[in-house]
């Protein structure tokens, strides 16, 4: 197995015993990320780009070297397609009303999937709710895949926008984006990737995904809140208004009127995420040291150790496939009688942290069959001895609930 074990002294919260497994909801940062951003905070700080002194051209220059190495890390020909924003939901949120409300009307059909995060269906709702669109939805297989055939078959000249998830934050599998890319745009369509969940555990390259907007956030990938990113293909970018005004996006004012600034800076309203973008720099920095073949290689070796222990577990169903093959380092899990809330809390006491509820996808749990799920998701700092605990944890709360006695 992909041994690194010897990234977890690099993560001062885990210090405690935990066993962490809940990245797939906000990932832990590692000294390095703590360090960068708590030395720009004490000596480089400043508001960026309209300063002339010194300190703010020197956190204007930390800013927008934040933006080309991100352009880098996906693969990105020119870092003016990297826009940051609050996270991935806003990413979202700023292709859906940026863009849907300038180009959809009465008559073209948004075609999602049913098994998307909220963030990445919701947007779309509103935005066909005022537009007159219509929203329609690939299905999941009984192998909890996305129904490519059913996809081609709702594929036609009527559909305008494909937003379909990079990697489920429940089942972990991963859509091929390529494939789904490449047929939106036979019939001339946009397609918008949730990557929050792909980018941090994958080596993610945007040309070769073929997408037009692909959206992702720091928390996930070692970094802090506050900041995430949408990346836009240059001719989709300049086809989407700004989502929202005021400072740092305009190039002209007048009380009746403005005029917008270059892209990115046009969708970068207000004084933007600059600590944070320093945090997130430092934590590509730091995934870029493993590599991201290792980190991938790594998820899906501990996820495989995970399904087949799991397996063992009387009365536990795996909600999503028991394969490695096109999935992530995400498990969600049921226990039979047992609800996912009173899971946790057995598993929290045992040391053992992970999520539960219906992880913003309500559609998708309704499909399962289920009103939640427990999930376990790993990174790079998680050991088998992390699978050991969660399976003990879930082996006693079975016990407590007399399941399989």
């Amino acid at each position: 197995m992909t041994d690194l074990s010897h990234l977890k002294a690099d993560f001062p919260v885990l210090s405690n015993g935990v066993h962490f497994l809940d990245s797939g909801a906000s990932s832990q940062k590692p000294i390095s990320v703590l360090e960068a951003m708590d030395d720009f905070a004490r000596t480089s700080y400043a508001n960026v780009h309209r300063g002339a002194y010194k300190l703010s051209v020197a956190a204007t220059d930390a800013y927008e070297a934040a933006r080309e190495r991100v352009a880098s890390f996906i693969g990105a020909s020119d870092s003016g397609e990297v826009i940051f924003t609050r996270g991935a939901t806003t990413a979202l949120n700023m292709v859906a009303f940026g863009w849907g409300l300038e180009h959809l009307g009465p008559g073209d059909r948004i075609l999602t999937t049913e098994i998307e995060h909220h963030a990445n269906l919701v947007p779309w709702q509103m935005v066909a709710k005022r537009t007159g669109a219509t929203l329609d939805h690939v299905p999941m297989t009984d192998d909890f895949r996305l129904d490519l055939g059913a996809y081609d078959e709702k594929l036609g000249p009527d559909v305008r926008v494909v937003a379909v998830t990079g990697m489920s934050n429940v089942l972990g599998v991963m859509p091929p984006i390529r494939s789904i890319s490449d047929r939106a745009h036979e019939i001339g369509a946009r397609v918008v990737v949730d990557a929050a969940q792909l980018v941090p555990h994958s080596p993610v390259a945007v040309a070769t995904l073929g997408a037009d907007f692909v959206a992702f956030s720091s928390h996930k990938m070692l970094g802090p809140t506050g900041i995430g990113v949408l990346w836009g293909r240059m001719e989709a970018l300049e086809e989407m208004e700004p989502f929202e005004g005021g400072g740092e996006m305009i190039s002209d004012v007048t009380l009746q009127d403005a005029t917008w600034a270059a892209i990115p800076h046009r969708f970068e309203a207000g004084t933007p995420p600059i600590i944070e973008a320093v945090g997130l720099h430092a934590a590509i920095d730091y995934l870029d040291s493993i590599g991201m073949e290792k980190v991938l290689e790594h998820d899906r070796e501990l996820t495989g150790i995970a399904l087949d222990r799991l397996g063992d577990v009387p009365g536990l169903n795996i909600q999503g496939p028991t394969t490695l093959e096109d999935r992530g380092g995400v498990i969600s899990m049921t226990l039979d009688g047992v609800h996912a809330h009173d899971l946790a809390t057995i598993l929290d006491e045992e040391g053992v942290a992970v999520r539960s509820g219906h992880h913003c996808a309500k559609p998708l749990m309704r499909r399962l069959g289920v009103a939640a799920t427990a999930r376990a998701s790993f990174y790079v700092y998680n050991t088998e001895e992390d699978v050991d605990a969660l399976v003990g944890g879930l082996r006693r709360a079975g016990d407590l609930f007399g399941v399989g006695g």
